[in-house]
């Protein structure tokens, strides 16, 4: 068998039924009959409810049930949502709080459920909604990024319930004892949401024994036991399915309120529920992301090496501990917050805050991108201050080659990388000779512009084991999959991967994934996980399928030793040649149903560590602050790229929505706890007309982790994108004057830095 697929680009198959409008989205699937969901939502920040009538709306036409929390705990369901605990390497845990399925006594963030209406009708749900009496008291809302304050949860002290740290602390003080220079800097992350294509959706139906739940997710085992936890069903009873999904981005892994609702709705009417998000919903209600402010102190010595790092930061958790929250600022920023660089000893104090705000998450990238950002935007701040070039500095402190495996201060452990190879190659294409001329150039026409530069280095996160199934069936071949597709192409590079290995024909090979009941388990897909973990357990079942039809034929045909190349399978002295597609026919033949079934769970030896050189140009308008992104070069060490085509559209939408948090994004609450950014009207994203080509160029050293070499994609570009588009307009405006840039570069702000420079410096 061949090592690793062809790489070779073929037409995305899922497209056609995409691209036709035949694609079966969670609202496209709701049986006849089905009833539907609409919410009331938290008015304020935080209140306490005094009032919470519903005797009006279960009167109003179309309504079959209006439910509080309150009703759930009548019918048993008490349990709140499940969270993963950081605990840092003191072995101090974070503080596990009780979130409700519905607002209990207390409403802790604006848009968060209250009651649930279920009608025939989506505008009856709504009408009733509106009939609801809630009266409260409201109180003080904690929403900055400081301890103390309005408490969210009562038995939180200072509302604080992470404090994580890693790391040397002796070490890294004496190094910054004997530093020659000390570089500071400290940075914001702007909150942001997801605004994925299709909103969330669920839909539930109980058959009196057992609860069918589908929604638009990113993996069903979570939720199928979840589930089964809190409505106080058996596992048994729980089954759940993912259609076609528009869109994930991390936000849409976990469990939220509306889910738990929607399903015990079902259960207790007896007939299916669905509730499909709006915008408006979406934008209250989803997980937000990002949202924390650092501070890095980068210690070097006489040569402008580094002697060690420091990072403090301090990041908001919203009004509960969301499903990875905790993890995300703390645990997920460790793996890569040293990045490309052989850094002595380093460490990280992270503070996580509740506030009165939407709880925040995982999104594209979840802790990397906020990592590699302050760490590569620190870099350029010692650069400037050495009197040195970006790109020197850089090269100075790489990882060597001859260094790996490579164990960071963060504990992980770097298998291969050739940054100094990479960045070459991005100097070279990106015409960085030619830079002056260009600003030159710009300049001319009364722009401001900037070169910006950062090299990244994620790590692939998720469960290191997956598993496959491959099955035979009449008409052809079922590859059995525990990731789940939300628009990457899954169906089309997992269908490639096991044609390439095993000469099945690519048309005849379904995908299936996103079913409970067909497949017992799987990882799901999230942290650039999915090709890498799910094509290593194809890989494997692969063999093992070849080496039982092996001992079948030897046995069978009376002919040995068979061997199998390029699809087909032949022993010396027999004329028998047989595809693996014949060999399923024989063995069905002669009654060996156990060779028409395969399956094996692999696990990772190690994780892969996607890198790159990520160089674009700005421009920027003096007279109005609006920001042009003139040129973007994505060189990257994606590893062995099992499709380049997806590959590279994978990075070009993870560059994009770096764009949009760099740029336009920006989650703005007011002084109360309410959101001002309730729409598209108000919460800008990214349009075709923003964004140049972006070039992507491949620049691989392949992973010894896995056997196909690879080394994930999906969140590359994002990692990249947010320190190279800030260091370029930093590097814009720096001829103004101006020594410190924040996200997003909006035109009012970027204006505002150049009209009072002195303000901006640090």
């Amino acid at each position: 068998m061949r090592a690793f697929g062809k790489s070779q680009g073929v037409a995305r198959r899922e497209d056609i039924r995409f691209l036709t409008g035949t694609g079966r989205y969670l609202a496209d699937t709701l049986p006849e009959g089905c009833l539907h969901a609409a919410f009331l939502r938290a008015p304020v920040a935080h209140g306490v409810i005094t009032e919470l009538d519903t005797s009006d709306a279960k009167e109003m036409p179309g309504v079959h049930a209006v439910l509080t929390a309150f009703d759930l705990k009548q019918a048993g369901v008490t349990a709140g949502l499940w969270a993963v605990l950081s605990k840092d390497r003191l072995g101090r845990q974070g503080r596990a709080t009780h979130r409700p399925i519905l607002a209990d006594g207390v409403m802790r963030h604006v848009g968060e459920p209250v009651a649930m209406v279920v009608a025939e009708t989506l505008e009856q749900a709504r009408d009733a909604v509106e009939a609801i009496l809630l009266d409260f008291d409201e109180q003080p809302a904690h929403l900055d990024l400081w301890r103390g304050g309005p408490l969210v949860h009562a038995e939180v002290a200072e509302n604080l319930p992470v404090e994580f740290h890693l790391g040397d602390t002796e070490a890294v003080e004496t190094a910054f004892a004997k530093a020659a220079h000390v570089t500071t800097l400290s940075v914001r992350q702007n909150r942001v949401t997801t605004v994925s294509m299709e909103p969330r959706a669920a839909l539930a139906d109980w058959d009196g024994e057992r609860l069918h739940f589908a929604f638009n997710g990113q993996g069903v085992w979570n939720h199928k036991r979840e589930l089964a936890r809190v409505l106080n069903l058996t596992p048994e009873q729980v089954h759940v399915t993912t259609p076609d999904v528009g869109g994930g981005f991390g936000m849409k892994t976990m469990q939220y309120p509306e889910q738990y609702a929607t399903a015990q709705a079902a259960i207790q009417l007896g007939r299916p529920v669905a509730w499909i998000s709006d915008r408006s919903e979406a934008m209250l209600a989803d997980n937000g992301a990002r949202d924390l402010e650092s501070t890095a102190e980068l210690a070097f010595n006489a040569d402008h090496r580094i002697l060690a790092y420091r990072v403090n930061t301090r990041s908001n958790l919203g009004a509960y501990n969301s499903q990875f929250a905790q993890n995300i600022q703390s645990e997920l920023f460790s793996k890569v917050f040293t990045g490309v660089y052989a850094i002595p000893c380093a460490t990280l104090d992270v503070e996580g805050i509740y506030t009165h705000t939407t709880p925040v998450d995982a999104y594209r990238g979840a802790g990397r991108p906020e990592a590699i950002t302050l760490l590569e935007r620190t870099m350029d701040t010692a650069a400037r201050e050495l009197g040195l070039s970006p790109f020197e500095l850089r090269r100075r402190n790489f990882i060597p080659e001859a260094a790996f495996p490579y164990t960071t201060p963060g504990e992980m452990t770097y298998d291969v990388g050739s940054f100094a190879r990479v960045l070459a190659r991005a100097d070279n294409l990106g015409e960085v000779d030619g830079y002056e001329a260009r600003r030159k150039a710009s300049e001319a026409k009364g722009m401001l512009r900037g070169l910006g530069l950062a090299y990244y280095i994620e790590s692939i996160l998720g469960e290191d084991t997956e598993g496959a199934v491959i099955e035979f069936t009449e008409t052809g071949v079922k590859l059995y999959v525990g990731t789940q597709s939300n628009g990457q192409g899954h169906e089309t590079v997992y269908a490639q991967y096991l044609a390439d290995i095993t000469g099945l024909p690519f048309e005849q090979i379904e995908i299936v994934q996103g079913d409970s009941d067909l497949i017992v388990r799987g990882g799901g897909t999230g942290g650039s996980r999915s090709v890498t973990v799910q094509t290593t357990a194809a890989h494997g079942t692969a063999e093992q399928m070849v080496a039982a039809f092996t001992s079948f034929l030897e046995a069978e045909i009376e002919a040995a030793p068979f061997s199998f190349e390029d699809g087909i399978f032949s022993a010396p002295g027999s004329n028998r040649r047989l595809t693996l597609l014949e060999a399923a026919d024989l063995a069905r033949s002669k009654g060996r149903t156990d060779l028409l079934r395969h399956e094996k769970r692999t696990k990772l030896p190690g994780r892969s560590f996607p890198n790159g050189a990520h160089l674009c140009e700005v421009e920027i308008d003096p007279e109005t602050g609006a920001l042009r992104l003139d040129r973007y070069l994505a060189v990257d060490d994606l590893g062995v790229l099992m499709h380049p085509q997806l590959a590279e559209g994978q990075v070009h939408g993870g560059v994009v929505q770096g764009f949009g948090q760099a740029v336009m994004e920006d989650i703005a609450f007011d002084a109360d706890g309410q959101l001002q950014t309730g729409s598209l009207m108000d919460y800008a994203v990214p349009r075709a007309a923003d964004v140049p080509n972006i070039r992507f160029v491949s620049e691989p050293t392949p992973s010894k982790n896995n056997p196909i070499g690879m080394k994930g994609c999906g969140e590359a570009g994002t990692v990249g994108a947010l320190a190279a588009l800030s260091n370029a307009a930093l590097d814009a405006l720096w001829p103004r004057g101006v020594r410190h840039v924040d996200m997003p570069l909006t035109p009012l702000r970027v204006w505002s830095w150049l009209q009072n420079p002195e303000e901006t410096a640090e």
